[in-house]
Formats: C-alpha cells, sequence, structure tokens
C-alpha cells in the first residue's frame, strides 16, 4: 500500500471561520533586516514580494532585501548556503525538496525545504492550444505537434502531465524542440507546433491569443478521477482550478476547468528560527489587506487559497500557527508526517549513496535516482520521478 496521499481538493473552509481565525493573534517579533531570493526584476513573483516587504516594513518594522534570480538553482543557491532567510520560488522548490531534474546533481540532493506560504490566483498552468485545431481536452491531442523546451524540465513536466490526463504519453504526439520557452510560442504563430505549456496570462499567451491561429486551452473535468490520477502519478502538485484569467478571453464570466500550483510558493529551510517563521504566517494572515492589491496576484495569499495539504511540508512553526488559529485538523497532521517522513527517507538515501557515488556525471545522475527510488519504492512511497 503507497503511503504518498494525492488529494484532488484544495483544503478550504468556511470565510466565516477564516475570519475569526485570522483574528486571533499573539505578539509578531521578526529580525529588523531579512534576505529573500525571488524570480526576475519583471515578474509577478518579484512584485509580489516586494509588496510583502513593504508591508512588514511599515507594520512590523522588518525590512527585506530582495535578490532577483534568472533561474531556479541562482534563487535557490543562497538559501541552500544560508545567505538568505526565503525563496519565493515556482515548483523547482518541490524539485529541490525531491532532488530531482537540475537537484539530481553531486552539489544538491534533496533540500530540507519548509514552505511557509503559497499564492494560488486566478490564472492557471496549462497546455496553450493554436485555436485552429479542434482540442477541447488533453485527449484530442493526439497526433498533434507538442512543443518541447531544452533545457527546461519544470515546463516538459507540466505538459507530459497534461498529456497524461487525457490518456497520453510523447510517443502519442509528435514532439518538436525548441530552445526556449518563447520560441515555441512563435513556432505556434508559424505554424511549425500546435502546442505549448504556460500560464494563462503570459504575454506569449497573449500574443498566440492575437494572432490568425487564436489560442484554446483544454478543459479538464474536475470529474474525470481517472484523468486527475494519471495527471498526479506524473506531476503531484497540480489541483483542478478553475481559472478565471486567461488569454482568449477567460475571465470571471467564462472560466475554464483548468489546473494550476502555487506560484510564488514561499520557502524556507527546516531550521528556520521558529519564532521568524511564526511571526511570518501571521503577519502575512494579520496584514492580508495592506498587501493583497499591491501586485499582480497577492491575492492568493489569504487564507482560504491556502492547500494544506499539498506535496513539501511546511515548517514546524507554520503548522503551530495553524494550530493555533484552529484550522489544522488530524487529517493535516497526518499527511505532514507522511511528508516529513518521505523528506528524511531522502535525505539518509542521499547520504547513503554519495560516499560511493560514481565520479561520471551522467553516471552519477541515473545512479542517484535509481538509488532514490528504490529507498522510496522499499519504504512504500511512489518514486514518481524514476
Amino acid at each position: 500500500m503507497r503511503q504518498i496521499t494525492r488529494r484532488l481538493a484544495v483544503a478550504t473552509l468556511p470565510l466565516t471561520l477564516l475570519a475569526s481565525a485570522v483574528a486571533q493573534s499573539s505578539e509578531i517579533n521578526l529580525p529588523s533586516t531579512m534576505a529573500w531570493t525571488a524570480y526576475g526584476t519583471n515578474s509577478s513573483g518579484y512584485a509580489q514580494a516586494v509588496a510583502i516587504g513593504n508591508m512588514l516594513q511599515s507594520q512590523h518594522g522588518s525590512s527585506v532585501r530582495i535578490l532577483p534570480g534568472d533561474n531556479d538553482v541562482s534563487r535557490m543557491t543562497p538559501l541552500k548556503q544560508g545567505r538568505v532567510d526565503l525563496c519565493a520560488c515556482g515548483i523547482a522548490s518541490y524539485y529541490g525538496a525531491e532532488g530531482v531534474m537540475m537537484f539530481a546533481d553531486r552539489d544538491w540532493g534533496p533540500q530540507p525545504l519548509r514552505v511557509i506560504t503559497t499564492s494560488t490566483a486566478s490564472f492557471g498552468l496549462s497546455l496553450a492550444v493554436a485555436g485552429d485545431l479542434d482540442v477541447e481536452t488533453p485527449a484530442d491531442l493526439a497526433g498533434k505537434r507538442v512543443a518541447y523546451i531544452r533545457g527546461d524540465d519544470a515546463l516538459n513536466k507540466g505538459t507530459e502531465a497534461y498529456l497524461a490526463f487525457g490518456g497520453l504519453t510523447w510517443d502519442d504526439v509528435e514532439r518538436v524542440d525548441f530552445p526556449g520557452y518563447s520560441r515555441s510560442f512563435d513556432g505556434i504563430i508559424a505554424g511549425d507546433v500546435d502546442a505549448s505549456f504556460t500560464t494563462t496570462v503570459t504575454p506569449p499567451a497573449q500574443q498566440l491569443a492575437s494572432s490568425p491561429r487564436g489560442i484554446s486551452w483544454p478543459v479538464l473535468d474536475p470529474d474525470d478521477e481517472a484523468g486527475w490520477a494519471r495527471m498526479m502519478a506524473v506531476a503531484p502538485y497540480f489541483r483542478p482550478h478553475e481559472v478565471t484569467a486567461g488569454a482568449g478571453g477567460v475571465s470571471e464570466d467564462n472560466p475554464v476547468a483548468s489546473a494550476s500550483y502555487p506560484y510564488p510558493i514561499v520557502v524556507a529551510n527546516q531550521d528556520l528560527d521558529d519564532t521568524v517563521a511564526y511571526s511570518l504566517i501571521k503577519a502575512l494572515q494579520n496584514n492580508y489587506d495592506d498587501y493583497k492589491d499591491n501586485a499582480p496576484g497577492a491575492v492568493g495569499y489569504a487564507l482560504e487559497y491556502q492547500d494544506l495539504e499539498w506535496v513539501v511540508p511546511f515548517h514546524d512553526a507554520v503548522v503551530e500557527y495553524y494550530r493555533d488559529i484552529d484550522v489544522w485538523t488530524d487529517e493535516m497532521q497526518a499527511h505532514q508526517e507522511q511528508l516529513v517522513e518521505r523528506q528524511t527517507l531522502l535525505k539518509q538515501a542521499w547520504d547513503d549513496f554519495i560516499g560511493d557515488a560514481p565520479s561520471d556525471e551522467d553516471d552519477f545522475t541515473d545512479a542517484w535516482m535509481q538509488a532514490r527510488a528504490a529507498a522510496l519504492d522499499d519504504a512504500g512511497f511512489e518514486p514518481i520521478f524514476e
């Protein structure tokens, strides 16, 4: 019996309970200065970090220095080295916790990451499909030309997950390789490829929507249990999501049943001081109205949007906060304990592996992934990445 839990619904609470829960407070004690890493200065993730930093400065006298990073490794490295307190990361935080993809490397391995908070906003993460094709669901992509972005594991994993929802693999479509994400959208507009993974609000998606081909978004039926099971077997961080913002006329009046996962994912190392972690989550919830409208997507930090049974464990002090406001359940605790057990197992597997690891880098990665899968399998966990 596999121990890892796959859930199809975001943990939510009645708004009246949320309001009373957030109203409870105790002293917030933050350091005078903190350092975070985030996405580049033109990203919504950076804008959100700035908005939160301004709130922490004005409400609690804590100054936040934000270091923009061009890629996942550059954002995660200062956190690994202890040079920053937090990373407002993307889904690479999950890959880092699992020790896979760009983190299946001699200098990395599984990282002891803990979630402080996440943002889930109105946009979705989906395959943008040329609108001149009759693609209504992922299953309709069979035989179509689908973009593969060289060197971008996260985007390709998202594509693979969408194909899996439709019962497809890369073998069922025509894979077209591109050297970069933007080039793949140029390829759709030029008629060289038919679909590429993106967020629904990104500028390339808007450009495609304005082109002669137009744009469409495959519908993911939230009641298709088999489709969701296939998708989450590939990428368990996805959740059903009603998308109300996106290219091609997606709006609150014209939503799309699709999928999403949090962005940014604000993570720390497990040894972040308990007082700092507790104070951060409390400040973010108590002062939500002070920053929610100050950056695109910042509304997604509301308590009602927090998935308390996601794929990376929460910091212990964050769990304590949720207990204190009476929203943490026995089911959430059992899920948290499974995630911590999984991380502990991965760290032990890495320590056992690294001493006799192959010197060749390609052999190193292959051997680690085999050792990792074997350790998880033996303990009854799904390896997910093999």
